[in-house]
């Protein structure tokens, strides 16, 4: 049985080519996904052409992939954080 630590996230590390590393929430990150997929420029992987909306496209980004192709010389990639809580005795 897996570990369910696996499966906890805390945020992400989010890096694109024209910004500094930022943190972001899982909400933060999902509704950043929605706005870049209406854009043209954008390719998407083709298996998000099964889901009806850019909320299931963008929650399947999120839960499935770490990178998305937004245009030449241009990336954005994510990875889940998880924060230690150390507490001193």
């Amino acid at each position: 049985m897996a570990d369910p630590i696996m499966y906890q996230e805390d945020g992400y590390v989010v890096l694109e080519s024209d910004r500094t590393e930022q943190f972001m929430t899982a909400e933060e990150l999902k509704a950043k996904l929605v706005n870049l997929l209406l854009l043209e420029e954008i390719i998407i992987p083709r298996e998000l052409e099964k889901f009806d909306s850019l909320e299931l496209q963008a929650q399947h980004l999120l839960d499935n992939y770490f990178e998305l192709d937004i245009g030449a010389d241009q990336y954005l990639q994510w990875y889940v954080v998880r924060l230690n809580n150390v507490s001193s005795t």
